[in-house]
């Protein structure tokens, strides 16, 4: 297929605009950690932060610039000279040299006129490019700005030394055929410029796209969208609609975006949306008996690219809409057969459970085949004493005694809360024959009071096996624990 994009770079922002998501701070120690994913994945560009903001700040993106990475370390600047200064002191090799354009920026943020943001655009440029930095000279709020005051600005950068533009979509206004149309024009200044997208109506995808289509060289992108408000384009949406729609391989290391992706949901506190594009936990996830029969036939029936191209398998979940495809792919899964009648007996009752409004989990799954197919399992870890201490002025404690195959365990753990504590001490419990990790954890009220029933769903994994296990009791602590060691009893089978 003949592509019309040429030699596309990635300019990675999540270090920055990303950390702008409300209630995201990261330390310099998970930078790092970021900025190597990043650079293993093969961004081209890697925006660390933005130097004025605190010492703090400072010494994350210095630690990034001196680790050595393939990937331009660069730093956020505004239009002043000081701002400079700081980034230089992290060593960076670029700044992204953001300068207000549009009226409204200008006149109500800087007060100031358009002649006056000009020509500080234009000495900031030249002291940046005298003190040796990349510029990447970025009009913000460009798709709200006067195109040709926007224009006149972009020249005057390029006779000053910027090495790139920039045209930022700050609040998201853009529409894909308004971007085409100013791509087009940009593209005509003879210097590499990049598009730098916002999310608030959905578009920053689309958008960023069409800017490529049009002649940008460069995307700015976040990893799961991060970022202010409704977020940025996101890194792995633009890669793989290159990659799978327009046919255009990008020098990203696709296997890499969905290891990426949890490394930083998980750093960052912000969880993935289960329906998010690519990186969701449903994206690869069949429920429905027509989607599962499809998918057993040929997965392309349901599934536009396959799993292992982002780094993900497959995954069959049951519910009230689960058919007899479905569970027969299931049972395969945990190592069962089941003769056709079984089969369907096994179904009907995973849809009554689906009735009830029910998740059904992989160990109620377990549970239903083996009662309908008439093993007893007798499980190797069996809770025998739970003491939960708390309270506001000592360390949460779990203290647990477990049956771990006919020997019995005694172990204690802390935690940032009482669950915390006795999943801790659980783990630590049973470390000499397995090492459990906890990947997801939800909590919801069945029953209305203080008194209510609650039911804990969990996500475990080890080894690469994921299981899915649920408590209900009064007790939310007790729930935990009970859907805990459910799922740990799963993946030791």
């Amino acid at each position: 297929m003949t592509t019309p994009f040429k030699d596309i770079k990635f300019f990675d922002t999540t270090l920055r605009d990303g950390e702008q998501t409300p209630g995201v701070s990261l330390t310099a120690d998970e930078k790092l950690w970021i900025a190597r994913q990043l650079d293993a994945l093969g961004v081209h560009v890697i925006e660390a932060g933005s130097a004025v903001t605190s010492e703090g700040e400072r010494a994350a993106i210095r630690a990034v610039a001196s680790e050595g990475l393939n990937a331009e370390i660069c730093s956020f600047t505004r239009v002043l000279k000081s701002d400079i200064d700081l980034a230089l002191e992290c060593n960076v090799d670029s700044v992204h040299l953001v300068v207000p354009v549009s009226d409204l920026h200008i006149q109500q943020k800087l007060k100031k006129d358009r002649e006056t943001v000009l020509q500080m655009a234009v000495d900031v440029t030249e002291y940046a490019k005298e003190h040796g930095l990349i510029v990447e000279l970025s009009g913000e709020d460009a798709s709200r700005a006067d195109l040709d005051y926007l224009m006149s600005l972009y020249k005057e950068g390029i006779s000053s030394g910027a090495d790139r533009l920039c045209f930022c979509d700050t609040v998201g206004v853009l529409i894909p055929e308004r971007t085409e149309m100013i791509f087009k024009k940009l593209a005509e200044l003879g210097v590499p410029v990049s598009v730098h997208c916002h999310d608030d109506f959905g578009l920053a995808t689309a958008n960023s796209i069409a800017a490529l289509k049009a002649g940008a060289g460069q995307v700015h992108v976040t990893v799961n969208g991060l970022g202010e408000r409704a977020g940025n384009a996101s890194l792995e949406e633009v890669v793989m609609t290159l990659d799978a729609l327009y046919g255009y391989k990008t020098k990203i290391n696709t296997t890499n975006l969905y290891k990426t992706s949890r490394l930083v949901s998980r750093l960052t506190g912000v969880p993935i949306a289960p329906n998010k594009a690519i990186v969701g936990d449903n994206a690869f996830t069949h429920e429905s008996g027509i989607h599962a029969h499809g998918i057993l036939a040929d997965t392309s029936t349901y599934e536009p690219i396959t799993p292992e191209i982002v780094g993900r398998t497959r995954k069959i979940v049951l519910g009230k809409h689960a058919g007899k495809s479905s569970v027969q792919i299931a049972l395969k899964e945990i190592g069962l057969e089941a003769s056709g009648g079984q089969v369907s007996e096994i179904t009907k009752r995973i849809k009554e459970l689906g009735d009830k409004g029910k998740r059904v989990t992989d160990a109620d799954l377990q549970a239903i085949a083996e009662a309908v197919l008439g093993y007893c399992r007798e499980a190797r870890v069996k809770l025998e004493e739970l003491i939960v201490v708390s309270g506001n002025k000592v360390t949460p404690t779990a203290s647990v005694k477990l049956i771990v195959d006919n020997r019995d365990i005694v172990e204690s753990g802390t935690g940032l809360g009482p669950v915390d504590a006795a999943i801790n001490a659980l783990r630590k419990a049973i470390a000499d024959i397995a090492d459990i990790e906890l990947e997801e954890y939800r909590v919801e009220a069945i029953t209305g009071g203080t008194d209510a029933l609650v039911e804990v769903w969990v996500k475990l994994s080890k080894d690469g096996k994921m299981v899915t296990a649920r408590g209900a009791r009064a007790d939310i602590i007790m729930a935990s624990v009970e859907a805990v060691v459910e799922g740990i009893n799963r993946l030791l089978e």
